[in-house]
């Protein structure tokens, strides 16, 4: 008579909890990216000198990535995740793709800054095709410090003849920093663990209807710094 194995049970019921537990903990870390994003959209919101309304309101993409690291000693060094929209023919913000930013630039640098960016993109079409393959700063598209000043308009020494425009701050000021050579990828890995699918960048960026309460207060609060 075989013995009954009391551990099987144990076993199947222990492995199940730590998945469980370790795809909730996934969900957090993209919840978090995203109550991190919308906490720097407000923060810009609050400042003197910030992002043009007009600027925002005529933008088809924008990244927000916080807490960039900026590191180097003459030659730097980028990392940071954040996420990714575009606004459809309507007005409406898509759902957010979470990217990823890496890279080096050279000149006089020193120390290691937390930074968070935004970038404004001109055209919708510049993000969708990011779904099929990382871009670099500088190389691929061409990007340019952002004017201030909330009422400024768009189109005076700027332009918009870059593809994009950044804006950056650290420790509550607008700080300086180079984005050329750093390259923008999708965190494909972060979208199917946030959407539970795997529909990919495209499809995701097509989408503007969330039920879930971190996209929906990400919004709200991106349309509140120009509507």
């Amino acid at each position: 008579m075989r013995p009954y194995n009391f551990f099987k049970p144990l076993t199947v019921i222990l492995t199940s909890a730590v998945l469980l537990l370790s795809s909730a903990t996934v969900q957090d870390k993209q919840d978090e990216k995203i109550q991190d994003a919308t906490s720097v959209l407000t923060d810009f919101g609050k400042m003197h000198e910030s992002i043009p309304h007009e600027l925002l309101e005529h933008t088809q993409g924008i990244i927000i990535i916080p807490k960039l690291i900026n590191a180097g000693l003459v030659v730097g060094g980028k990392r940071g995740k954040g996420i990714a929209m575009v606004k459809d023919a309507n007005g409406h913000w898509s759902n957010p793709v979470f990217v990823t930013m890496t890279g080096g630039s050279f000149g006089f640098q020193v120390g290691v800054q937390s930074i968070d960016l935004v970038l404004i993109f001109k055209n919708r079409e510049t993000l969708t095709n990011i779904g099929k393959g990382s871009f670099t700063l500088g190389g691929d598209i061409s990007v340019a410090a952002g004017p201030v000043g909330r009422n400024s308009t768009a189109n005076t020494d700027y332009k918009l003849e870059a593809e994009v425009y950044s804006y950056s701050r650290s420790r509550g000021l607008f700080a300086g920093i180079s984005l050329n050579g750093a390259a923008l990828a999708i965190d494909k890995k972060a979208d199917a663990a946030f959407y539970n699918n795997d529909e990919g960048a495209k499809a995701i960026f097509m989408s503007s209807k969330s039920d879930l309460g971190p996209v929906k207060e990400l919004k709200e609060t991106l349309k509140s710094l120009y509507q």
